[in-house]
């Protein structure tokens, strides 16, 4: 589409190797605040659903709480956090309001502490597979998509000695995002995980406000001739646009007969192929994972560990 993916970017996006960051230890305390949770069970599609009236305590963890390198108290801590996350999850969805700023807390909390755990598995390839060696169901289609998808930008890209410049804000409300990547469905087949793929890796949901060093400009980060020729006359930076320019641009070059060849025109890096498809995959197979992925945080894994730029605590 536009450039080879910017090394300043996929560092936002890409996890660290390093444990700086990350405070990675053997213990079990994630943190001090305590919630409930409905317990999850897992049907026959391998997909958990909450369990009627059945409740665990769950310790909502600290933004930068520790995470056990231990492989048994790793997959356990996995699994209690996802199951926590997939409830609050739900219980925002049915009851709350993710059609506005900001999300709630408990949701923000266990995403990001899940999001810091796939961090340190894409990372490690080792721990990895033997962590997802423990997991099952649900959790462990979802895991492996997240690891690999994670695995290939970390394996791609290189820390940067120092840390970018990056103008972050606070992305538009998810549902709104929603409906503009299912209106890039309705128009131009292009499926909305897909479209929500590309502004998660591109962008974090449009938390990344700075152009990329390339010229890349908006949420879903086009080149200005790019956008000329495919933004159907909209404005680059305002997200409905994008997602429609984004829509347009993909459908031109493949999608949705050939989304891997439509996606390398958009980025021609096979890693970035290999990440938007994953992460695409996995909101297919669960569609509420998009809540998840729309509360991931901007990291920029530079050679002195991870440093986060967005969410809570900062």
């Amino acid at each position: 589409m536009r450039r080879a993916f910017v090394a300043a970017v996929a560092m936002a996006i890409a996890p660290s190797a390093c444990t700086g960051g990350s405070q990675l230890d053997g213990s079990s305390d994630p943190g001090t605040t305590t919630t409930t949770a409905a317990v999850v069970t897992t049907g026959s599609t391998g997909v958990g659903s909450p369990s009627p009236g059945a409740t665990v305590a769950v310790v909502l963890p600290e933004p930068d709480a520790r995470i056990p390198l231990r492989v048994a108290a790793l997959a356990d801590r996995l699994e209690t956090v996802w199951e926590a996350r997939r409830e609050a999850v739900s219980r925002w969805v049915r009851t709350g309001d993710p059609a506005a700023w900001p999300p709630p807390n408990e949701v923000e909390l266990l995403v990001l502490y899940e999001q810091r755990i796939y961090r340190v598995l894409a990372s490690h390839d080792r721990l990895a597979d033997e962590v997802l060696g423990r997991l099952d169901g649900g959790l462990a289609a979802e895991a492996r998509a997240n690891v690999r998808a994670g695995g290939a930008l970390y394996d791609h890209f290189s820390p940067v000695p120092t840390l970018p410049d990056f103008r972050t804000r606070a992305p538009e409300p998810a549902d709104r995002l929603l409906g503009f990547f299912e209106e890039g469905q309705r128009r131009f087949g292009v499926a909305w995980q897909t479209l929500a793929a590309v502004m998660l890796i591109e962008t974090r949901m449009g938390r990344i406000a700075s152009n990329s060093s390339a010229g890349a400009q908006g949420p879903m980060q086009f080149i200005p001739s790019t956008w000329a020729a495919y933004g159907l006359g909209g404005d680059v930076r305002d997200e409905h646009d994008a997602v429609l320019g984004a829509a347009n641009y993909l459908h031109a070059n493949g999608a949705p007969g050939n989304d891997r060849a439509a996606l390398f025109h958009y980025n021609p890096v096979p890693a970035y192929v290999a990440a938007v498809t994953g992460y695409a995959n996995a909101m297919t197979r669960d569609p509420e994972l998009f809540y998840a992925y729309y509360n991931w945080q901007v990291f920029v894994r530079t050679t002195h560990g991870d440093v986060r730029l967005t969410g809570p605590g900062l």
